[in-house]
This record gives C-alpha cells, sequence and structure tokens, in this order.
C-alpha cells in the first residue's frame, strides 16, 4: 500500500537522506529559477504578475505613504499595470494593516532580490520547524507535501511563513506559553488560519499563550494605528467587504481555492447556499479540535495528537484558502504520526497521505495546464474565466475531515469501552 511503501522511507537512514536531498534540491531549483523570474532577467522580462508582486507594491505604497490604496481595487489595478507594464491580474488586497509593516522592507530591494530572501527565508524556518516536529519522519512528510511547498514557492507566497508561526506554536504551547503565544499573535497577518489554533487554547486553558498572542495583536494595531493613521482600519474593512462581493461573484481562481466553498461553487451550488456549507464544515472542523482534545484526555495521549487535528483543520475553516496554505497541514501531518497508526489502518494512513497530495498537486498542474494553453502572461487571468475544471483541493479538504472525524469517533467509542472493560475484569 502506499502508506506502507512512503512509511518505510523512515525506517532506512541512506533512504531518508536520499529523499530529503532530493527535494531539498528540487526545492532550490525552483527557487533560483522564480528568483530570475521574478527579478525579470534574461528572456523572463515579461511576465504576469504573480502573488509576490502584490507583497511588493503594498510595500513600496507603505514607503510613499498611500498604503490605504492597495485596499481599494480600482487604485489597485492601476498600481498593478504600472508594475506590469499595462498587463493586469486579479489580486485583492485584503491583508490586515500589520501585514504592510511585514513586508515594507521588501521595498528596499530589487524585486528578485527581495523574493529570494522572503522565500528563502520563510522556507528555511518552516523546514527547520517541521524537522523539529517530524524528527526521522521528516523524509515521507516531505514527499506528501512537495506540490504544495513547489506551489508556494511559485507564486511567492506566504505558506512558509504561517506553517512555521503554527509549527512554533506546537512546538512551545506545553512548556513555553510565552513563545506559542507570541507565534499564535503573529498569526495575525493571516488571522482567519489561526482560528482553530485559538479554539485549542482555550479547549486546554492555555491562558499565559491566549493573553500573550492577544497582547502582540492589539500591541500590532497601535503600531499600525500610529504610523497608517486610523483610517488604515476602514480601508482594510471596505477591502474585506470587496472581496466577499468578489468571492460571491465566483471572480476569484477558484480551481486553486481548497476551501468546500470553492468546490462547491465550482460544482454550480448557488454562492448562498456553498457559503452555509462551509460554516457547515466549519463548525465541523472546530468540533474536531475539541473532540481531539477530550480523547487524547481519555486515552493519556500525547498533546501532539490534538495539536495535529488543530492544524491541519486549520484551512477548513474560512472560505478564503489556498493550496499555498497546505504547509500548515503538513505541521498538522508531522504532530499526528507518531499516534496515526494507533488509529488509522493503513489503508486509512494511504488516503490520508493521498489526499493531502491531491490538492497540493492538482493547483500545480492546474497551473501549468493554463500556462501551456494560454501562455506565460494570460495564466492567471485564464484561471478566472475557466468555468469547467472543477476545485478538487476543496473536495479532498472536504474528504480529509470526514477521515479525521472517523478517526476521532472511533477512538472516543475505544475510550469509552476501555474503562467498562476493566471494571468487568475486577
Amino acid at each position: 500500500m502506499f502508506a506502507e511503501a512512503l512509511e518505510a522511507v523512515q525506517l532506512s537512514s541512506s533512504k531518508r537522506t536520499a529523499y530529503v536531498r532530493f527535494v531539498m534540491a528540487a526545492l532550490a531549483v525552483m527557487v533560483l529559477f522564480k528568483t530570475l523570474r521574478f527579478g525579470r532577467w534574461g528572456v523572463l522580462q515579461i511576465r504576469e504578475l504573480s502573488d509576490f508582486d502584490a507583497f511588493y507594491i503594498a510595500a513600496q505604497q507603505v514607503w510613499r505613504g498611500q498604503v490605504d490604496l492597495v485596499y481599494r481595487f480600482e487604485t489597485l489595478m492601476k498600481l498593478q499595470a504600472e508594475a506590469a507594464h499595462g498587463a493586469t491580474g486579479f489580486m485583492p488586497w485584503t491583508y490586515p494593516p500589520q501585514f504592510n509593516l511585514l513586508v515594507a522592507p521588501l521595498a528596499l530591494l530589487p524585486t528578485g532580490i527581495a523574493y529570494l530572501l522572503f522565500i528563502a527565508a520563510t522556507l528555511a524556518a518552516y523546514l527547520l520547524t517541521l524537522r523539529a516536529i517530524a524528527g526521522a519522519s521528516f523524509a515521507h512528510v516531505l514527499v506528501a507535501l512537495f506540490p504544495a511547498l513547489a506551489i508556494t514557492i511559485g507564486g511567492g507566497q506566504n505558506g512558509f511563513l504561517t506553517g512555521a508561526l503554527v509549527g512554533l506554536v506546537c512546538l512551545n504551547v506545553e512548556r513555553r506559553q510565552l513563545v506559542a503565544g507570541l507565534a499564535l499573535g503573529a498569526m495575525v497577518v493571516k488571522p482567519h488560519l489561526a482560528i482553530a489554533v485559538g479554539v485549542y487554547m482555550l479547549a486546554t486553558r492555555r491562558w499565559m499563550a491566549l493573553a500573550t498572542a492577544a497582547a502582540v495583536v492589539l500591541a500590532s494595531s497601535v503600531v499600525c494605528t500610529m504610523v497608517f493613521g486610523w483610517q488604515i482600519w476602514t480601508a482594510w474593512l471596505g477591502a474585506i467587504r470587496e472581496s466577499a462581493s468578489f468571492l460571491e461573484q465566483g471572480i476569484y481562481p477558484l480551481l486553486r481555492m481548497i476551501s468546500t466553498y470553492a468546490a462547491l461553487s465550482r460544482a454550480g451550488v448557488p454562492p448562498a447556499i456553498a457559503f452555509w456549507a462551509q460554516a457547515a464544515v466549519a463548525s465541523l472542523a472546530l468540533g474536531a479540535v475539541v473532540l481531539a482534545v477530550r480523547l487524547g484526555a481519555a486515552r493519556n495521549m500525547s498533546p501532539r495528537f490534538a495539536l495535529g487535528i488543530t492544524a491541519m483543520v486549520s484551512v477548513m475553516i474560512s472560505p478564503y484558502a489556498y493550496d499555498y496554505d497546505l504547509p500548515m497541514v503538513g505541521i498538522g501531518l508531522a504532530m499526528l504520526l507518531p499516534n496515526l497508526a494507533l488509529l488509522a489502518s493503513a489503508r486509512e494512513r494511504s488516503v490520508i497521505y493521498g489526499l493531502i497530495l491531491l490538492a497540493g498537486a492538482y493547483g500545480m498542474l492546474q497551473s501549468a495546464r493554463l500556462a501551456a494553453q494560454f501562455g506565460e502572461e494570460q495564466a492567471y487571468l485564464a484561471g478566472l474565466t475557466d468555468r469547467f475544471a472543477p476545485a478538487l483541493g476543496g473536495f479532498a479538504m472536504m474528504a480529509l475531515l470526514v477521515l479525521l472525524l472517523r478517526l476521532l469517533w472511533r477512538g472516543m467509542q475505544s475510550a469509552a469501552v476501555l474503562p467498562q472493560a476493566a471494571e468487568a475484569a475486577e
């Protein structure tokens, strides 16, 4: 089976080393190529804008004192057209003001160098965190995650940053709540991905971590207000309302999304019904966090198990989730692995690995298809207008949630039987 073949890698030191070296070399080649592309060097001078370009445009506006312009789609389109010599993409800016401060230093460097520093630093932080969590399982987690890592490098996105932050929470929540709280507070740059972790903190009464995270959010908000003025919050909220309208109209590239909303919308479900389905799935995902905490307590399991479930379902809460957010799922998988064989059969583990691979690979293959069909300069816009390709990543995440809930429910049933068996034996 797929699971047994993948897990066999960790039994051989030479195989682990070979797999890790191969993945690392492939990632390094991708980073180098994308550095040339973002720098518009050589034959890559003409290209379509990507996600990192949006980061760079926002960073430039910070130094010009006009960052509120990126929150208005009309003016943002003009800025994107200027950066792309007339070409435009569809990249609304809905990041909290704190993210503007984070990316501001990038504008002090040429685009290619800025991309290299950003992606290399966040990728290194993510891989070091993942290795600390996965241990001997690092190689086979990398294999399952490879497509997601590739797609994140390709767009210059921040999935490595959020994955590393959630990984730091998982590593430190038991013994260093202050550090865990700082990492959780830093997730203010992408708060919708931190909801499940917040629920875990509440369920396990990690008050110090929660208080520290709240302090980070409050302090950073004060700094943003001092730097950008109070109007930045009005601009941000306006951008969120505008993007919600775009999402309802299906203007976003839904085929790259991994949310329930995107999957159902692509399947022809009306937006209102798709939204309520997303809300239902989000509720189930948060319920899985609470159930995992209860199961861990009932069976005296390591907190790693509940934290793994938490990290994996974090990408299932919001309708706005992309394949480049999947590195966070890798953190969850690494946390789960020590207990996964106890609760899941080889077939179930194969399905888990396969769904993670599918969610990451589908977006990468669709991007490659659109680039080959319409050209590099038109691939992104073609993804917006392609009404036939389904959002399989969203279905993969729904299936993964169903499987995780099944494992949790079965674990709770067996946990309830154990005390009864002990009483009968007495």
